[in-house]
């Protein structure tokens, strides 16, 4: 199924909608609207029934939001890595306990987690 690349870039209260490769563009009031009107444009101009092809909205945002989203993501991955760093420390540490010969009861109390989530650090 043939796969159609849309832009959308708010234009004061509407949408201007872009489809490049048939060198087009329509307008939605909302965002909601403009895969709808896109579809409903590629369509008329190609012939074909609105269910025989796929659209790929791509939401041009502001140079400052994009800034923001792109930090997120960052600061995301970021969380991702430290949590798994912070996980391997508390096994470290539980497991170094373990060889002290501390009780999983002991291990749980020390660690500030329940014996059980001990015993899944030690293990």
């Amino acid at each position: 199924m043939k796969t159609y690349e849309v832009t959308a870039q708010r234009d004061g209260k509407f949408w201007f909608v872009r489809i490049p490769e048939l060198d087009g563009a329509t307008q939605g009031r909302t965002l909601n609207e403009v895969p709808e009107m896109a579809r409903d444009y590629i369509a008329l101009v190609t012939e074909q029934p609105e269910d025989s092809f796929d659209i790929a909205l791509k939401v041009e945002l502001p140079q400052e939001v994009r800034e923001h989203l792109a930090r997120s993501r960052a600061l995301r991955a970021e969380e991702l890595r430290l949590r798994a760093e912070g996980a391997e420390e508390a096994k470290a540490a539980a497991r170094g306990l373990r060889q002290e010969g501390y009780t999983m009861r002991e291990i749980g109390v020390a660690l500030e987690v329940s014996h059980q989530r001990a015993q899944q650090l030690v293990s």
